[in-house]
């Protein structure tokens, strides 16, 4: 039987839940569990192929432990919590002594593979009748497949790769992981296919569009150090108009600012009920945010959680005088308690800051259940500023002109200081550095800053305990390489 349960997990032959993801302007609706993964016979309606398409989004709910480990990894915050052996898995990437046995990297492997599984079912079937909306189904199961895709890729590098068709068993012992430049192109396929279909503005709120589907390809180009290709699809975007940047900062981040002019791509949660710790990737709500809420605290706007993902001197001080982006981006909770009145308790490794992006806000006093389980913030993935900064760096480090990378750099500048005086003109490698700075302090706590400096090089002399040809990439997890039978070998050096 164990062989079986993890056989399963492996190839994300889940039960296809129907916890619909989406709650805003009730643009989705909750619903019962109606069909299995195994079911040959369920594509027979529209609906049918609407709800296996909504299943495929709501993986993207657990990648809050993507994000929230990812920015752990970094040299930009420390892990955290109650005690040194509060969520072990997180402690040991933090100290960069990870190894296969691990059960929250095995998270990220299980859930992202699952919503590949989930993708695969519905494209299995997707010629199977015709109905409304069909082609634009189709790309948007392609975006979110990846988007699966470039999770696993840059967590774990080579991949099985399996496409329009279910995982099954014995698959893991006879399909071998594809190489890193394979998984590449079929997230470039997938996205270029999306890009033609998709439209520029959904008419439901967080589904994929055009838009996110060029930013991804952006993405992925960059991490492939094809710098051309970002620069082209990047600044296509851009002229396209339909994203903007959010005047003030600090609202993108509260309730008010979600799916705003500068969203490109947001993972949508909901306060709905009904999760537990025990099956975190059930959840509907953000579970991130409560992780790294303040221990103990009482006060006005946050509520409390469990003092994870704290930021580290070093990240506060990269923000230059003048920056607006620090007080909304960090929370020094000294100061905050003393102007406020609040009080809290301190966790471990304690620095005297939290993640204010993703603090926990206080809710109405209807609010039920456990409420570190049902924040509803949403996950910001891709935002317009990311995309801006991401065309600098495709400008500049390509060769193909510093003169726009200066001008998408200083327009993220202007917003954060509310000025031109922080424009910047630098060439060259030192344009580059300062691309690299901006991109840390404007996205700081989203879990991008890992993966940037592993992409440009730069990991090793960032983040203590890091080696090189080891930490680029994580572990498969032990389970896995033990049922390929041989097939699969370990990351090196693990």
């Amino acid at each position: 039987m164990k062989k079986i349960k993890y056989n399963i997990a492996i190839l994300g032959s889940f039960i296809l839940t129907m916890s619909l993801m989406f709650a805003c302007s009730d643009d989705f609706v909750q619903e019962d569990p109606q069909y299995s993964i195994d079911s040959e016979n369920y594509f027979n309606s529209a609906d049918d192929y609407y709800n296996a398409l909504i299943a495929s989004y709501d993986l993207l709910q657990p990648t809050y432990v993507n994000v929230i480990l990812g920015e752990i990894a970094s040299d930009n915050t420390l892990c955290g919590g109650e005690s040194a052996t509060d969520v072990v898995g997180w402690q040991q990437v933090d100290d960069m002594i990870h190894t296969p046995v691990n059960s929250n990297l095995h998270d990220v492997w299980n859930w992202m593979f699952a919503g590949v599984q989930r993708c695969n079912y519905f494209m299995e079937f997707k010629n199977k009748m015709d109905f409304d909306d069909r082609e634009t189904m189709i790309a948007e199961v392609q975006f979110l497949r990846a988007y699966y895709h470039f999770e696993l890729v840059k967590w774990f590098g080579p991949i099985p790769l399996k496409i329009d068709e279910r995982y099954k068993i014995g698959d893991e012992t006879s399909i071998p992981r594809s190489s890193v430049n394979e998984v590449y192109a079929q997230i470039e396929a997938d996205l270029l296919a999306a890009i033609d279909i998709l439209p520029e503005v959904h008419e439901v709120t967080g589904r994929a569009t055009k838009g996110a589907a060029q930013a991804l390809l952006g993405k992925a180009y960059l991490y492939q150090d094809k710098f051309a290709e970002a620069a082209t699809v990047l600044e296509s975007l851009i002229t396209d108009g339909n994203y903007s940047l959010v005047q003030d900062y600090d609202e993108i981040f509260e309730m008010a600012g979600e799916n705003g002019s500068e969203s490109v791509f947001e993972v949508q949660y909901t306060d709905v009920e009904g999760a537990s710790f025990d099956c975190l990737q059930c959840v509907e709500g953000n579970v991130a945010v409560g992780f790294s809420g303040v221990r103990g605290y009482t006060g006005p706007l946050f509520t409390p959680g469990f003092s994870f993902n704290v930021p580290t001197q070093e990240v506060v001080d990269a923000f230059e005088p003048g920056d607006l982006r620090k007080d909304v981006a960090i929370l020094d909770i000294e100061a905050w308690a003393a102007s406020q009145g609040a009080e809290y308790t301190e966790g471990f490794e304690h620095t005297g800051y939290f993640n204010r992006k993703y603090l926990p806000r206080k809710r109405s006093e209807a609010a039920e259940g456990d409420l570190n389980l049902t924040n509803p913030n949403n996950y910001r993935a891709i935002r317009y500023a990311d995309v801006l900064l991401m065309a600098a760096e495709a400008f500049n480090r390509g060769g193909v002109s510093d003169s726009k990378a200066q001008t998408y750099l200083s327009e993220v500048r202007r917003r954060a200081f509310g000025d031109t005086n922080h424009d910047i003109t630098l060439t060259g490698a030192a344009l580059t550095d300062a691309i690299y700075h901006e991109r840390r302090v404007e996205l700081v706590g989203e879990g991008h800053h890992f993966f940037d400096l592993v992409r440009t090089g730069r990991a090793a002399s960032e983040i203590d305990g890091f080696v090189v040809g080891k930490h680029e990439i994580f572990p498969i997890p032990l389970e896995e390489i033990q049922f390929s039978n041989g097939l699969w070998e370990q990351n090196p050096n693990y």
